[in-house]
């Protein structure tokens, strides 16, 4: 295995963390684009939270480098739904999705696909991946400042849900876009040597999925554009795993700057 631990760890890592603030919220999204679920706490494993983006729809009729389904294709998928019914199964992962209209149809079921393929206007089925289906790279990052400095801009409400991220960070310093300060440091959730950590790789460029509005079909453009306006399109960041645990909401955040990994 790989990972950081009180072994492995570089001198100076363990002594120059920096308190950056608090875990504030985790999500975690079953099914892509489809509505997202808050959690109070989740598994961090090798391949981001446990469960997520694990089902998507694949476009059936596309030979190319990326067929699944999204809500830049099919901006009503951000209405649907995940629910899970009865016990046993994998309980990360939802038997049932609800649709914008109220009907609650099996996951894997043909109403459900006929439904979905009737919006989009080509024939899709779901698949369940064993990794996620990711667009760019797993987990996202951004800190609640940032969301409300956007929106503000942007003149709509402080909805994080619109910037669909895994973990939402309450920084002290409460700049907006600090998290590009973050790119090749380390995130720890907690204290001590065996605290999950996520190895920030790169800024998160944002596409036209942050304009909608999670519980409507309602387009707001101007928040691409306020993004685009004021960090060059980018807000939030990405990270790989580099030591799995639990993450809690209200856990303490710490980063290892980029500088401290030099030797």
């Amino acid at each position: 295995e790989t990972g950081l631990d009180a072994r492995t760890t570089p001198e100076p890592l363990l002594s120059m963390l920096i308190e950056l603030g608090e875990h504030e919220a985790i999500f975690r999204y079953p099914v892509k684009s489809m509505s997202g679920e808050r959690l109070e706490g989740a598994e961090l494993g090798w391949h981001g939270i446990r469960g997520d983006r694990r089902l998507a729809f694949r476009r059936t009729d596309d030979r190319g480098g990326f067929p699944w389904l999204s809500a830049g294709r099919l901006p009503d998928l951000v209405r649907f739904s995940r629910m899970r019914r009865g016990p046993g199964g994998n309980e990360e992962l939802p038997t049932h999705v609800r649709t914008p209209e109220g009907a609650e149809l099996d996951l894997f079921g043909p109403e459900l696909a006929a439904d979905v393929e009737r919006r989009h206007g080509a024939p899709v089925e779901m698949m369940q991946l064993k990794h996620g289906t990711f667009d760019e790279a797993s987990p996202s990052v951004i800190s609640s400042t940032t969301v409300r400095e956007i929106c503000r801009l942007a003149g709509q409400g402080p909805d994080v849900r619109r910037f669909r991220p895994n973990v939402v960070i309450r920084s002290l310093a409460a700049i907006p876009f600090e998290e590009d300060r973050w790119v090749g440091g380390v995130l720890s959730f907690g204290p001590g040597a065996d605290a999950p950590a996520i190895s920030v790789t790169t800024r998160d460029v944002r596409c036209s999925m942050v304009n909608l509005d999670p519980d409507s079909p309602a387009s707001a453009p101007e928040v691409l554009k306020t993004i685009v306006k004021l960090n060059q399109n980018n807000a939030g960041v990405y990270g790989t795993v580099v030591r799995g645990g639990r993450l809690s909401a209200g856990q303490m955040v710490l980063l290892a700057p980029a500088a401290s990994w030099k030797e």
